[in-house]
């Protein structure tokens, strides 16, 4: 069988092509490509000369690149753009590529080689650069359990593929329980609500009439402006019941495994519990500097919430409700005291801010900070909704971006930036990165404009910050290009991108209307820059919420019951009644699918403490498009990767390292 995966890939930039692709064509090509890699590493393995950082660092960064571009197009589609045969392959991919990475960190031989260029590391004369993956590559192997032997060795082999099968089951659990239930709206129940949300229920609904998702994009508004407090509850009990209906979705138990797992195979490594040895690599370093940080924000988020809550139920009461506000009112009330206090309301915003007008923004924002142009180009995409853009600066090609902005049923939940093939410049090549940013924003009808909210346009900034990270890297080795850093740094670039949304200058520009095309009124603009922090009580304690327990799941025992586990954690820290995590341990995807955020979804407050500090240095410079301070975030932060420590690359930008109360003051929380 001809496969076009294992072909040359005769495309605009290399992209993968997605036209002749057959879900049939990634399994075998999975298997030859992985057994290329082993081959790869047997050979820098067996290799009978001394070990030298090109034959055996550098060699291992380039073993795996075949492997790296076939599951790179792969898994941006799956996660995008699923179906049953999508998630079996998923479910397969899962232990082989467990099995190959268990294989490769317990090749005694290889490892060897390794240890021994660490151990004379100081005579090899090696760059800044290689000294630093020399050392991230030796400390990825002994955190992977390189120097366990025997027992204790088979025993992490086991724990590192059941936990890969258990990160699959999780999200296609979830994505199997976001895309089954949807809720019929009749005419009454959409009469009160904004244009802008009818149109993408009934989009949403397609030929069967009106109906709610647990899109967030859909969701989420509608809590916001239905009346129908009954509706309102079914719609929040059935978004928040994800991954924990029962059956063969239920996400609970395979919650409890993984922290379980989790604690076992940090307690092989020596360390007392789970967050002790994942936060070592870290910019926080330990649990106690996460925990004081979280709990510095909590108090005055927590305080601001309440106060706000007691004003909510008095609203409440006066509609004629009785009892306490509940979770599903939050949002209604707050909504309404938005356009009572602020005389402004998503469906008065909504026009001014089009997709379309938003994704030029983007890009315009970053033409003037780093000269890059954005041209749309004809490329095979894995879905017709996916957009292709040549990205240049100066004429060179800079990198390719792909944006798949719309919600379906065959996508995941949430928004995300991820590679197809990343920066490098290994073996004297020149490789450019093929980006892809992922956003789940409610789809118009046919031949009407896809609007969004002031939070949707926020988002749409958020991951195109991620994608410059990938795009300006400019470093040699790939294991340290672009978004391969410290977890609580890595939201910083996607954080600060997001303050150019909030420039006037930029929204003078592009926040026009849909139907007249007339900019923004300043009125206007004014009021919905006013209300940029309204409600941030609630937004930062849901937030804060979810990772207090994620950081207490993670320290000392694993709990055998995490739901039990969380509401004790909530319990303890005053957890205001009518707001519930962002993320509920059952469909807490960040921490479950995978271990990329566990014990660590603090991190998007950490980078906040940095990201308020880094807008600082433009305002200092009296323009937020600064050429100086621009050219100083690029040298030093978006073009640099993992090549050096987080806290030294963001010093060398702005000078020191902030404090908590960057954060508070950004959002509004200080004294």
């Amino acid at each position: 069988m001809t496969n076009p995966l294992l072909e040359p890939w005769d495309t605009p930039f290399g992209l993968p092509p997605y036209d002749r692709i057959e879900d049939e064509h990634w399994m075998p090509a999975a298997e030859a490509v992985l057994a290329e890699a082993r081959e790869a590493v047997e050979a820098i393995a067996a290799n009978p000369e001394a070990p030298t950082f090109a034959n055996t660092i550098a060699a291992l960064e380039m073993s795996d690149e075949g492997l790296g571009r076939v599951l790179g197009a792969f898994y941006a589609m799956a996660g995008a753009d699923s179906s049953p045969a999508r998630q079996a392959l998923q479910r397969d991919f899962a232990p082989m590529l467990s099995a190959h990475m268990s294989w490769v960190i317990g090749n005694r031989a290889l490892f060897e080689r390794i240890d021994r260029l660490w151990q004379s590391r100081e005579t090899l004369n090696l760059g800044p650069e290689e000294a630093r993956v020399l050392m991230l590559t030796r400390r990825r192997f002994v955190r992977a359990g390189a120097e366990l032997e025997g027992a204790q060795a088979e025993r992490m082999a086991e724990i590192r593929a059941r936990l890969s099968v258990l990160g699959t089951q999780f999200s296609q659990n979830l994505l199997a329980d976001e895309s089954d239930w949807t809720m019929p709206l009749s005419p009454e129940d959409l009469a009160d609500l904004p244009a802008g949300l009818r149109s993408a229920a009934k989009a949403a609904g397609g030929e069967t009439g009106p109906v709610v998702t647990l899109s967030r994009s859909l969701v989420v508004p509608f809590l916001q402006y239905s009346p129908n407090r009954a509706l309102r509850r079914q719609a929040f009990e059935a978004w928040t019941a994800r991954g924990m209906k029962g059956g063969e979705t239920d996400n609970r138990a395979i919650a409890a495994e993984t922290l379980k797992l989790r604690e076992e195979r940090a307690k092989l490594l020596g360390h007392d519990d789970y967050a002790s040895w994942k936060l070592e690599t870290e910019m926080a370093g330990t649990p106690e500097a996460v925990r004081e940080l979280l709990h510095a924000v909590w108090s005055p988020a927590r305080a601001a919430a309440n106060a706000d809550a007691a004003i909510y139920e008095d609203m409440l009461h006066a509609d004629g409700h009785e009892g306490p506000l509940e979770p599903w009112d939050w949002r209604y009330y707050a909504e309404a005291r938005r356009k009572a206090e602020h005389e402004i309301d998503d469906g008065t915003l909504k026009p001014y801010l089009q997709l379309d007008r938003m994704i030029e923004a983007a890009f315009s924002v970053a033409h003037r900070l780093f000269g890059i142009e954005a041209r749309e180009i004809e490329a095979p995409v894995y879905h017709p909704d996916a957009r292709a853009f040549e990205i240049t600066r100066g004429g060179a090609h800079l990198a390719v971006f792909v944006g798949d902005w719309f919600a379906r049923p065959s996508k995941r939940s949430g928004a995300w930036c991820t590679t197809m093939r990343d920066q490098h410049r290994m073996g004297g090549r020149d490789v450019r990165p093929l980006v892809l940013n992922v956003c789940n924003f409610a789809k118009p009808d046919a031949g009407e404009p896809a609007l969004l909210s002031f939070d949707d346009a926020r988002t749409l900034f958020h991951e195109f910050g991620h994608a410059l990270h990938q795009m300006l890297s400019d470093v040699t080795y790939e294991s340290i290009s672009g978004t391969s850093v410290a977890r609580d740094f890595v939201e910083l670039p996607s954080q600060l991108f997001e303050h150019w949304l909030e420039v006037p200058e930029v929204l003078r520009e592009f926040a026009t209307h849909a139907e007249t095309g007339e900019p923004m009124p300043e009125a206007l603009m004014e009021k919905m820059l006013a209300a940029a922090n309204f409600d941030q009580g609630f937004a930062t304690v849901e937030q804060a919420s979810s990772a207090i327990v994620d950081l207490e799941f993670h320290c000392g025992p694993a709990p055998a019951d995490p739901m039990q586990r969380q509401a004790e954690v909530l319990e303890q820290i005053g957890m205001p009644r009518a707001i519930v995590m962002r993320h509920a341990t059952p469909h807490f995807a960040h921490v479950f699918s995978g271990d990329g955020y566990a014990a660590g979804y603090y991190s998007y407050l950490w980078s906040e403490m940095m990201d308020a500090d880094a807008f600082e240095a433009f305002r200092e410079a009296g323009d937020p498009f600064d050429p100086g301070t621009a050219q100083k975030l690029e040298t030093h932060v978006l073009s640099r990767g993992g090549s050096e420590e987080a806290g030294l690359l963001y010093e060398r930008f702005r000078g020191t390292t902030p404090t908590v109360a960057a954060l508070l003051k950004g959002r509004g929380l200080a004294a």
